[in-house]
């Protein structure tokens, strides 16, 4: 894949720092270099080796035309996420996760259901019978509805994998998703649990540059493989109407 960051790059952006020495997660080991100061510098050949292998697992599943969910509450994340994920197409939440939010999916899918209803409502101009105190209340649920469940609104079945930044504090998302079998993509700090996701992307997950830099190229190898899955679409229409 082109435009992988460099080395360089990966220092620049600050992936390198890790949390204090205090709050590591002995299995981090194979992924830190050393310690400075207190604090733990992870190894970025290792973050580069593991970028390389998660934007290629990911290819594949764009390219198999199965979706990729984007998660990130915390604050310094939840733009680049949102916006990395629509840029490809993909679901995201970046409000808080709702427990149950995958393994009690069909529940999800009511209330997506009820906030798109909601929307017809609101849309439908013939609906003079709606009075004003009606109408702010239907806004105001869709508007509820809308910051929890928005990135959602499109999904019809359970994504076949999860990209996740900061496994530990999205802890309910990983349980999820780990026991319904999906895979899981994430950017690990070293106060983290890298064997709890298949596909650990070492780095600092408090520094919206490193997670920017990071998701940027996840999302390119999505984009990679959702357009050689456009090409083989489009080789086997001409080919049939050949």
């Amino acid at each position: 894949m082109e435009n992988k960051p460099t080395y360089k790059d990966l220092l620049d952006a600050g992936v390198h720092f890790g949390h204090l020495k205090k709050k590591w997660n002995p299995k981090m080991l194979p992924y830190i270099f050393m310690e400075r100061k207190g604090i733990h510098i992870i190894d970025l050949n290792r973050t580069l080796e593991c970028m390389e292998k998660s934007a290629a697992a990911l290819k594949q599943i764009a390219k198999s035309g199965k979706k990729i969910m984007f998660v990130a509450t915390k604050k310094q994340a939840r733009g680049i996420i949102s916006e990395a994920a629509k840029s490809v197409g993909m679901p995201y939440v970046t409000e808080r996760w709702l427990g149950g939010m995958m393994t009690n999916f069909s529940t999800i899918r009511r209330s997506v259901k009820k906030m798109n209803n909601i929307d017809k409502l609101l849309a439908d101009g013939s609906l003079t019978s709606v009075t004003k105190k009606e109408r702010l209340t239907l806004t105001r649920e869709r508007n509820k509805l809308e910051k929890v469940l928005g990135g959602m609104a499109q999904l019809n079945r359970l994504p076949a994998a999860i990209f996740i930044v900061d496994i530990h504090h999205e802890h309910i998302a990983i349980a999820e998703a780990n026991k319904l079998g999906l895979s899981t993509f994430g950017i690990v700090d070293t106060n983290s649990d890298p064997n709890q996701v298949d596909f650990p992307i070492p780095g600092n997950d408090d520094a919206s540059k490193s997670v920017e830099i990071i998701t940027k190229y996840m999302t390119a190898a999505i984009k990679d493989g959702l357009e050689e899955r456009r090409k083989v679409k489009e080789a086997k229409e001409s080919a049939a109407t050949a």
